[in-house]
């Protein structure tokens, strides 16, 4: 295959997979609206990233809440 060909398809590839993103966004921010009058979106966000930062640290988790409850206590929380 030619260096043309090449390129033109992972080009495709590309550009497909940036539109599914596009379409995952969008579908994102409409099921957010969805739930927008039924629960704190705010919070509800805040505990996704929470969930995912844990779900990262594996077996650090207990060394992670125990440095988060000591800069909450600094914070007076």
């Amino acid at each position: 295959m030619a260096v043309k060909e090449t390129v033109e398809e992972f080009v495709s590839k590309y550009m497909r997979i940036e539109s599914e993103k596009s379409i995952l966004a969008e579908d994102q921010k409409e099921l957010f609206a969805e739930y927008k009058e039924q629960m704190d979106l705010k919070a509800l966000r805040a505990a996704i990233r929470i969930a995912k930062i844990k779900l990262k640290l594996g077996e650090s988790e207990s060394e992670l809440d125990n440095m988060l409850e000591t800069v909450e206590n600094k914070f007076g929380l």
